[in-house]
């Protein structure tokens, strides 16, 4: 029952970075600015970070309980603020340069938690795969936006 309990735990974590996320939304200045032919649909982000925020939830609470605080949880926990971040710097302040540095950061961190936790979880590293591939994409959106605007 403990476990679970900090399951609900991780969940929560993840639910504030997401709650900081949405807090900051696009809004009227985002619209105004000139954006690639393959940006997604608005309806799609918050489909997407929801079943991501689900994924990175349970992955850090499976390296958890296979290793507890370790390395590959501390680069989770990085991740994480970093992810919280982004909104902030995009849309709050505005600053697509930063926002793209932030991303780049978020994309290291994925990466290393990948590699970090394989030996620990295979289904934590694997959960993590499709959070690597939405950051790509969103990192290349980003800078793409950067380089118009």
């Amino acid at each position: 029952m403990q476990s679970y309990a900090t399951l609900f735990f991780f969940f929560a974590l993840v639910a504030a970075a997401a709650v900081t996320g949405a807090r900051f939304e696009p809004g009227p200045w985002y619209d105004t600015l000139v954006k690639p032919s393959w940006t997604p649909p608005k309806w799609l982000f918050p489909v997407a970070w929801t079943v991501l925020y689900a994924m990175i939830a349970v992955a850090g609470w499976l390296v958890w309980k296979a290793e507890g605080i370790g390395a590959a949880l501390v680069v989770w926990a990085v991740g994480l603020a970093l992810n919280a971040a982004w909104s902030w710097l995009m849309f709050g302040e505005k600053q697509i340069g930063w926002a793209l540095a932030d991303l780049v950061g978020m994309w290291l961190s994925i990466v290393v938690f990948i590699v970090l936790a394989l030996p620990v979880s295979q289904t934590a590293a694997w959960l993590f795969v499709p959070y690597l591939v939405w950051v790509s994409y969103a990192g290349a959106l980003n800078f793409a936006i950067w380089r118009a605007n």
